[in-house]
């Protein structure tokens, strides 16, 4: 499995009200909710992010409330792949419970910058800064998490056992 698309990037701490502000939490549509992904933290976000593209952040990306909400809005919003330094652990688990891969990777987190053509290899745990001509080791996700993402989330991929 690959992701591969331009960066947009973000700081420490980006919590799940700015991914996906609670105003918009009466809805459970992934696409609705992919029309405010971001919103508060980049007004811009829904209007040029493409399929495939990725989000790079800093440290403690998705910490605040549990909600579901924050990994699916951002993979309805068409991102394939989140990169931070580190994740709040609940988000983490989250994204990988919706089918949204995120790699922990401090070293690609301080290389890569917003706009940055950037490829994730999940079966090896390698990014490749394409703009800048870097590769940083990620993490590579286990078979069974692989097996839950390529099923597009652990509903799907227990449904299919």
């Amino acid at each position: 499995m690959k992701a591969n698309g331009t960066v947009f990037r973000y700081g420490d701490n980006v919590d799940t009200d700015v991914i996906i502000p609670a105003r918009y939490l009466n809805s459970s549509d992934p696409a609705e909710l992919a029309t405010h992904c971001m919103e508060d933290i980049d007004r811009d976000f829904v209007k040029k992010v493409q399929k495939g593209d990725i989000i790079v952040a800093d440290k403690n990306f998705g910490c605040g409330s549990s909600r579901e909400h924050a990994p699916i809005a951002i993979k309805a919003a068409g991102v394939s792949c989140v990169i931070a330094e580190t994740f709040a652990r609940i988000f983490y688990r989250n994204a990988i419970n919706i089918g949204l891969p995120i790699i922990e990777c401090p070293e690609a987190a301080k290389g890569i910058e917003a706009g940055d053509q950037v490829e994730v290899d999940f079966d090896s745990g390698m990014i490749y800064n394409r703009t800048r001509g870097t590769q940083f080791k990620g993490q590579a996700f286990p078979e069974f998490m692989q097996k839950i993402i390529a099923a597009e989330g652990l509903i799907n991929y227990i449904n299919n056992k």
